[in-house]
């Protein structure tokens, strides 16, 4: 077996010897030789492919235990993990790029050039419904779809249904109050910060139901803990703000396309625990970002018992049929339902008169 020295392997690697020192300590690229008596390291000719992969991903802003994770696939399952990354990156991209826009516009005082005429009036018509599923003795799941204020919530832990139910409680007063309290200067800005804030306020209810011990986030779904996702939309009146934490989702069907418009905050995509989720000692950080409604928009928010079980393509399917949460949750149900469904839908019209 031919060995390089760790020089000339970072050198047709296009690996520093630095990275492969690191790599070598984090399991991810182990040296096929280290000298006893020196501890040099020596690489085998064969290790290049790999080397280089590692090298291609991290140009990707791959984090290192992705890198790992997709290192031990197959090389179909690692191309369609690399897709997914990828696509999460872009959605990311695009919620920085559309509030960055959005900023711009209200901090210049620029027109809207969103295409639609300014003065028209929109409304949000919704429905919503929510099932216990064919397997789960209990529903942990809670929704609330008021005249602003539409969410979905999933709770987990022997207390779930009481953290879905206190996280939504604490975004009430956003949909209950005669205004939004986003008076001032900042004008439609002060939107995301009250939602910023109703979710900090829900994450502090949760840890307290919680009684405030463990970590929201990955351990907590496998051991027991308490804590629940949370995706909701706040209704301005011309545009929607959108909260997100969890598994949960929000999607927006336009021009007969289906677009997912949060992210899963998973471990990995196959797995179910979470990376984080309201519930525990940690201040919740939710996504954020603002959505210009368009005339003929359907919204949905679900509770991952809905894409467990029904494709992207078949939620689509429906949605562009005029399907409401009842012939979402009864597709769940068709798939087996292993656990609870919720469905929000909400499409934007011209507002009467």
């Amino acid at each position: 077996m031919e060995l390089l020295t760790i020089g000339a392997f970072a050198r047709v690697s296009r690996l520093s010897p630095k990275a492969l020192r690191l790599y070598d300590e984090l399991a991810l690229l182990r040296p096929a030789r280290v000298d006893p008596d020196t501890g040099y390291r020596y690489y085998a000719v064969g290790q290049l492919g790999r080397a280089r992969l590692v090298a291609w991903l991290r140009r990707l802003g791959m984090p290192l235990a992705e890198i790992r994770a997709v290192c031990a696939l197959a090389p179909g399952e690692a191309a369609r993990e690399i897709g997914a990354y990828w696509a999460r990156v872009e959605a990311e991209t695009a919620a920085r790029r559309d509030l960055a826009a959005f900023l711009v516009d209200q901090l210049t005082g620029t027109l809207d050039t969103s295409g639609r005429e300014p003065m028209m009036m929109l409304e949000l018509k919704h429905s919503a419904r929510t099932d216990r599923g064919l397997v789960r003795p209990a529903n942990q799941d809670t929704l609330y779809a008021g005249r602003r204020l539409l969410a979905v919530a999933d709770g987990f832990g022997p207390a779930g249904l009481a953290a879905s139910g206190a996280a939504v409680a604490a975004l009430r007063y956003l949909d209950e109050a005669e205004t939004l309290p986003v008076d001032g200067e900042l004008g439609e800005l002060g939107v995301l910060g009250a939602l910023e804030d109703a979710v900090r306020a829900a994450g502090a209810a949760v840890a307290e139901l919680a009684g405030g011990t463990g970590e929201a986030g990955a351990e907590e779904a496998g051991t027991g803990e308490v804590g629940t996702t949370l995706t909701a939309l706040l209704w301005t009146g011309s545009r929607l703000a959108l909260a997100h934490i969890g598994d949960s989702r929000a999607y927006l069907l336009r021009g007969g396309e289906l677009y997912r418009i949060t992210q899963d905050h998973r471990v990995t995509p196959q797995e179910l625990l979470l990376s984080k989720a309201l519930g525990g000692g940690l201040d919740p950080v939710p996504d954020l970002r603002l959505q210009e409604p368009l005339e003929g928009d359907r919204y949905l928010l679900c509770s991952d018992g809905l894409t467990e079980t029904v494709p992207d393509a078949l939620i689509r399917e429906l949605l562009v049929a005029g399907a409401g949460p009842g012939e979402l949750v009864a597709a769940a149900l068709a798939a087996g339902a292993p656990d609870n469904v919720t469905c929000v839908v909400a499409d934007v019209a011209v507002a009467a008169g």
